[in-house]
């Protein structure tokens, strides 16, 4: 089942295990996926000595293996076939069992998890062809791995239909825990761990013995990992400065970029693997990389600009670097907030397939949201798209592929005002026609939100900004607080693209050198 070429290179990947380790595997005769998941395990125990397969008794609808380390539960179950996008969690669950695997997070971080109180069942529902599910597959594997009371289950939903109806998903990934839902969409290892922290007691501080928060000082600290912020940081540290990276996670908004054609020298790649470029670059240089940090509040007046993260650290130094991108803006109408991930999704990739032959609705009219619509239509009944102006903005070849699709509609000059939900998902949208103020209700089963970016500038609050957020910059990146420049999504500069963002952080590191350089900072 599992491709020679690809058993080669995990035998390769695998040939350091220090442990052994079972694949406990509960596998009912009845289950129309058995024979394939005792064929994947059999293939996948074969990678290495240290793995072995065990076969228990199950009856019903059973299709799930646990895995063991050197006999003893490490609290990571797989319910289904790791395939796909998850054939990675499975290899990362072995690798950060065994203490490897550049994923595993730093000593303030894992201290964090293991400090989560009580007994936290976790199940993660999932589908394989969703870009966003394993990296928080494996961010919650991790956190079973660090604490004895966490466990985690991978489920896929597509093998347990009856469940994931009866639980009301809607959107992948989507998080339980102790049968709650806890958390929708994509989301980083310090997001869910924010949230646990907020449902679970803890028993530490998280960053030092004595509750003292944990001080790092620095030439330069950027804010934000994306192609702005690791521009701006490289160019920094080629200065000889002393760099720091305090980011959400390496890469930011641009990880969840299926393709990428416009990145000029590079005829095309993906998301994933630019963000993976992206830290490789970065571990060229001796430049500390603090992820999975989340930005409680700032002081920027001053010599010494201090940025203070949930968890207690406060990083300081002269010149700050801001590059945190920007995010999916939202509707902000009555009922969207409600009904996220019940029918309210914003990656058409990842959540498309749980709306097939369906009606959906895609409310923006520019080149994402056309996009959206024409993938959209391969699979839903009806397909409707709302623009707010009075025509449509994205190119003219999509759309006239999406005019040409019998079963989309397009309305242009109307307005969303409300998400309507029966209590468990969303049955319609409210319209307001712009034209004739005629308000009618859309009945339909999910809507994709594609209205384009919002800075995350909101920690910011020194910082002159304009009447959208975004972070006021000169054309040398200098914000209004000297010693502190702005880079990329997150400022004011024009066209939100990855290839400016980069050209923006280098401009941004090299202004912070003049300006230290001349005495100004």
């Amino acid at each position: 089942m599992i491709d020679s070429s690809i058993i080669q290179q995990v035998t390769d990947i695998f040939a350091n295990l220090d442990s052994r380790y079972t694949l406990s595997a509960y596998i009912s005769s009845e289950h129309e996926s058995g024979a394939q998941m005792a064929e994947f395990l059999s293939d996948f125990a074969t990678t290495s000595s240290h793995i072995s397969v065990e076969h228990r008794e199950a009856a019903g609808n059973t299709l799930y293996f646990d895995l063991l380390k050197e006999g003893e539960p490490t609290g990571i179950t797989f319910r289904g076939i790791p395939n796909g996008h998850e054939f990675t969690s499975l290899l990362l669950a072995l690798l950060n069992a065994d203490g490897k695997g550049k994923n595993l997070p730093d000593e303030g971080i894992a201290r964090r998890i293991s400090a989560l109180q009580g007994d936290i069942r976790l199940q993660t529902y999932i589908s394989l062809s969703c870009i966003n599910c394993p990296d928080v597959v494996q961010t919650l594997n991790i956190f079973a791995l660090l604490n004895p009371n966490i466990s985690h289950e991978m489920v896929d939903g597509a093998l347990f239909q009856d469940e994931v109806e009866a639980k009301g998903v809607q959107a992948v990934p989507s998080v339980f825990a102790n049968g709650e839902l806890l958390h929708v969409g994509r989301g980083s290892l310090g997001e869910l761990l924010e949230k646990l922290e907020a449902k679970y007691p803890s028993t530490s501080d998280a960053v030092t013995s004595t509750g003292e928060p944990l001080r790092r000082h620095y030439d330069v600290v950027v804010v934000g990992g994306g192609p702005a912020g690791a521009s701006a940081a490289i160019y920094s540290a080629r200065k000889g400065l002393k760099v720091a990276i305090v980011a959400e996670r390496i890469g930011g908004q641009v990880k969840e970029t299926v393709g990428i054609e416009n990145l000029i020298s590079i005829p095309y790649t993906t998301g994933s693997e630019l963000a993976d470029n992206l830290r490789t670059h970065l571990t060229h240089y001796p430049i500390e990389l603090f992820e999975n940090r989340r930005i409680e509040r700032t002081e920027l007046e001053g010599k010494q600009k201090l940025i203070s993260v949930v968890g207690g650290e406060i990083f300081s130094a002269p010149a700050v670097i801001i590059a945190t991108g920007a995010g999916w803006r939202r509707l902000n109408v009555d009922g969207e907030a409600e009904y996220i991930g019940r029918g309210v999704a914003f990656c058409p990739h990842c959540d498309g397939p749980f709306y097939a032959g369906k009606r959906v609705a895609v409310v923006g009219g520019g080149n994402s949201g056309i996009e959206a619509a024409i993938d959209l239509a391969g699979i839903c009944q009806k397909v409707t798209v709302i623009e707010f102006m009075d025509s449509l903005k994205a190119d003219q070849v999509l759309q006239d592929k999406v005019r040409s699709l019998s079963n989309v509609e397009i309305l242009t000059s109307t307005q969303t005002i409300k998400v309507e939900g029966n209590g468990e998902k969303l049955i319609a949208l409210h319209l307001k026609n712009r034209q004739t103020d005629e308000v009618y209700t859309l009945e339909l089963d999910g809507v994709f939100v594609q209205i384009g970016l919002s800075a995350n500038s909101q920690p910011f609050t020194e910082l002159e900004k304009t009447r959208i957020g975004e972070i006021v910059i000169d054309a040398h990146c200098r914000t209004n607080i000297p010693g502190v420049y702005a880079a990329g999504d997150v400022s004011s500069v024009p066209y939100k693209q990855i290839i400016i963002a980069m050209g923006e952080g280098a401009k941004a590191a090299l202004t912070a050198f003049d300006d230290r350089t001349r005495g100004v900072i």
